[in-house]
C-alpha cells in the first residue's frame, strides 16, 4: 500500500499535479503550479491576485486566494471572502461540466454577496482607500451577483463554459461583468 502524500508539515496533501481547473492529473504529468495556501495578503492584493487567476482561466486557484482571505482576515469580512470563493468554485464546476454543482455554488455565492457588502461597507481600511460604501475594496458586488445568476442560468440550460472567457471582472471595470 502506498503511503499518503504529505506536505512539509506532515499534513495529508495530494502531491499529484493539477490542471488549470484544479483537477488531479496522473503522477509525472505536467500540471500547473499550485496556489500556495495560508498566505496572508492585504485585501487589495487578494482582489488583484484572484482577478489575474480568473483572467487566466484558473478559478480553482482564485478560490484558494479568496479562501486564504476568508480564513486569515477579520471575522466580519469572512462572509465576503467566502461568497467570492463560492463564485470561483461555481465557475470551476461549471467549466468542468458539473452544471448542477456549478449553478448551485454560483447562486449561493451571489445570495451571500448582499449581506457581505453591508457588513464590510463601514470598514475603515476600505474607506481610507477611497472605496465607495457597499463596494468593499472596489469590488462591484451587485455586478458580481448578476454575473453569477446569469451564468448559473446558462449553465443549467446546457452552456459549455470556458473559465477564462466567462471570468468576472471583480471591480466592475472592463470585462464580462
Amino acid at each position: 500500500m502506498k503511503a499518503r502524500d504529505r506536505d512539509d508539515e506532515g499534513r495529508a496533501r495530494n502531491a499529484r499535479p493539477r490542471d488549470g481547473l484544479g483537477r488531479p492529473l496522473p503522477y509525472g504529468a505536467h500540471g500547473v503550479e499550485r496556489q500556495p495556501e495560508g498566505v496572508v495578503r492585504p485585501p487589495g492584493e487578494t482582489v488583484a491576485q484572484a482577478q489575474a487567476l480568473l483572467d487566466a482561466g484558473m478559478p480553482f486557484h482564485a478560490h484558494e486566494v479568496f479562501e486564504d482571505a476568508w480564513k486569515s482576515g477579520p471575522g466580519a469580512e469572512a462572509p465576503l471572502w467566502r461568497a467570492l470563493a463560492q463564485l470561483a468554485v461555481g465557475l470551476t464546476h461549471s467549466a468542468r461540466g458539473n452544471a448542477v454543482g456549478g449553478a448551485r455554488l454560483l447562486r449561493r455565492g451571489a445570495d451571500a454577496l448582499a449581506p457581505a457588502g453591508r457588513e464590510t461597507a463601514g470598514d475603515p481600511a476600505a474607506a481610507g482607500a477611497g472605496v465607495v460604501p457597499g463596494t468593499p475594496y472596489g469590488m462591484d458586488l451587485p455586478g458580481l451577483a448578476r454575473w453569477a445568476r446569469e451564468l448559473a442560468g446558462r449553465v443549467e440550460a446546457g452552456a459549455v463554459v470556458d473559465a477564462a472567457a466567462e471570468a468576472p471582472h471583480l471591480t466592475g471595470g472592463p470585462g464580462p461583468v
